[in-house]
């Protein structure tokens, strides 16, 4: 005996209800599963874009840094035969640096002001300067400026008498990465380094 026609279609919309229900809670499924690797790939194209975007800022204020202290006299570099703890003529690379990172956008303006904590080891001056960054307290810009770098002939510089005598400016600040904040999404219980310090250096020929 055949069913009458409401219920053959009342039946067949049940069927296709039934089929599309589990359609839709497969596709659910899948997206439950892929969101976690879709917003970790996201959030590390982004984050490593930000770390190489911030390696070439600093090193461009590094070389900013190097051509000032290439100019800069060495006459104050000592005192009575001694090292000069806080040599004026270095005032202005740090604050060129600093300058540049600030136009860069990697510091905020008026976050923080030269010349920070010195300290000097041979012909080195190290400068610290802390609250560059609102959000990290414990950042610290750090800008190195080596007045006593020499190099010899050939390409490794090696033993024989100087042909060159210049600066070499080392800037220092760290990245906080985001991606650590993602990972244990992917894989529980993983972790990612918080920061990186990221450092580049520059080198000048002394004009003075």
């Amino acid at each position: 005996m055949h069913r009458p026609f409401s219920s053959r279609i009342l039946i067949r919309w049940r069927s296709e209800c039934r089929r599309l229900c589990e359609a839709d809670g497969a596709a659910i499924l899948e997206f439950a599963i892929s969101l976690p690797l879709l917003l970790v790939f996201v959030v590390g194209i982004y984050d490593f874009g930000g770390a190489f975007d911030q390696k070439q800022k600093i090193e461009q204020a590094a070389q900013e840094g190097a051509i000032v202290a290439g100019a800069q006299p060495t006459s104050d570099l000592f005192s009575d035969g001694t090292v000069n703890g806080n040599p004026p003529s270095l005032l202005p690379v740090v604050s060129a640096t600093l300058t540049s990172l600030i136009g860069s956008g990697i510091i905020a303006s008026g976050a923080c002001t030269p010349p920070g904590t010195v300290s000097a080891s041979g012909l080195t001056w190290t400068y610290t300067i802390s609250g560059c960054s609102a959000s990290h307290a414990s950042d610290n810009l750090v800008i190195a400026i080596n007045r006593g770098w020499v190099c010899s002939s050939g390409a490794s510089c090696g033993s024989a008498p100087p042909e060159a005598v210049g600066t070499t400016v080392t800037v220092t600040y760290p990245y906080h990465w985001r991606f650590s904040s993602v990972i244990g999404l992917l894989i529980p219980g993983a972790s990612y380094a918080t920061q990186t310090s990221v450092a580049e250096a520059a080198t000048v020929h002394n004009q003075m």
